[in-house]
């Protein structure tokens, strides 16, 4: 049965290659809305920007980074386009979607490195007043992959001592944050689920780390990170999924911990304990740099509790966080919003993310 979820989620993530490859967007401005696209320090992004005021102070901005596990969709596809158009004239703000590069092209560290690049790049003071931007009210944000990508691009520049503008919120949409434990509740009560099932998200971490699928029934029974495996211990409290989440996502659901395992895992793949790959694993004290932060979760995906685990930890360490909990939405769904597939669940989430960041940024 392993197997053939393995071959269906290949079968998943060819489909949703070539859907993406084939529908890109040149970079075509509305009468409401002016696309183009820039490179930012090497690293692709599109500026959607609001018409300017006559009598107008600098405008507020969001740098979006899109999901699709480090392997699919573009800043360019109408899915992202559209959910970016929609967000710079809600928000009469400048949007900069990232334009990282993918698997297969580039692996860990590089779509983190292009993310960051490309923020550190914008945040430079010279370039927000080239796009009006109030350098206080900036935000960071991404979905799903995405917001792996953007909650570590905020960590790393909480701790750069020589950025002059730091992002003032990060908005989280799913954001996947961990590959320590593929048994937490919302990945046993959510293995079989459309969109993402447990054994796609496995194969998007393997793929983005650059491993080998062999290795995919070892990350699902939790032996890199059992007792014996020395590199994890340091790390296990952190992501401690019983102190972590509400009785009611818990339910009767068992933590899965080996007490034997194999250590030359975390040897041969070192990417599956660096922060920078796994936002949740950060120590106290970065997470208390951190600023305020809304966290969207839905119930039904594998995801639920990296996104709910990181709200808590991120409350504990002192950050005011704000944790959207979406009981009848599913991974992915925020991007559904246009025929045809225009789904409730999209609108309704997207306008929530939306009221958020008007009311905060």
């Amino acid at each position: 049965q392993s197997e053939e979820l393995c071959r269906l989620s290949h079968h998943l993530i060819v489909l949703n290659y070539l859907i993406c490859t084939f529908d890109k967007l040149k970079s075509v401005s509305s009468e409401d809305i002016k696309i183009t696209d820039a490179v930012f320090d090497g690293v692709e992004v599109r500026v959607f920007e609001p018409p300017a005021k006559g009598d107008e102070s600098l405008k507020r901005s969001v740098v979006y980074i899109h999901g699709g596990g480090w392997a699919l969709a573009s800043a360019r596809t109408s899915l992202y386009n559209n959910l970016c158009r929609i967000m710079a004239e809600s928000l009469n703000a400048v949007v900069v979607s990232v334009e990282y590069r993918l698997v297969p092209k580039v692996w860990f560290p590089e779509q983190y490195h292009d993310a960051l690049r490309a923020t550190r790049h914008f945040l430079q003071p010279d370039v927000l007043a080239e796009y009006s931007v109030d350098p206080s009210r900036i935000a960071i944000s991404g979905d799903s992959a995405g917001g792996n990508l953007a909650a570590a691009v905020c960590q790393q520049l909480s701790k750069d001592e020589d950025l002059p503008v730091r992002p003032k919120l990060q908005a989280l949409i799913y954001p996947v944050l961990q590959a320590f434990d593929f048994n937490t509740p919302s990945y046993q009560q959510n293995m079989n689920m459309p969109v993402l099932p447990r054994y796609v998200m496995i194969n998007y971490w393997i793929d983005y780390i650059n491993g080998n699928y062999d290795l995919a029934h070892e990350l699902l029974i939790n032996n890199h990170t059992a007792l014996n495996v020395g590199r994890a211990l340091s790390f296990r409290a952190r992501l401690n999924w019983t102190s972590l989440l509400p009785p009611s996502f818990k339910k009767n659901y068992k933590p899965v911990v080996q007490s034997t395992g194999t250590e030359a895992i975390v040897e041969r793949l070192p990417a599956l304990l660096d922060v920078r790959a796994m936002p949740l694993l950060a120590d106290d004290a970065t997470l208390a740099r951190q600023p305020p932060t809304y966290m969207l979760i839905c119930e039904n995906d594998v995801l639920r509790d990296d996104g709910a685990m990181y709200a808590a930890r991120l409350e504990r360490a002192g950050v005011p966080v704000t944790l959207d909990h979406f009981h009848d939405c599913f991974h992915g769904c925020m991007i559904f919003t246009v025929w045809p597939t225009d789904f409730s669940a999209g609108v309704q989430t997207r306008n929530s993310y939306i009221k958020w960041l008007d009311e905060n940024l």
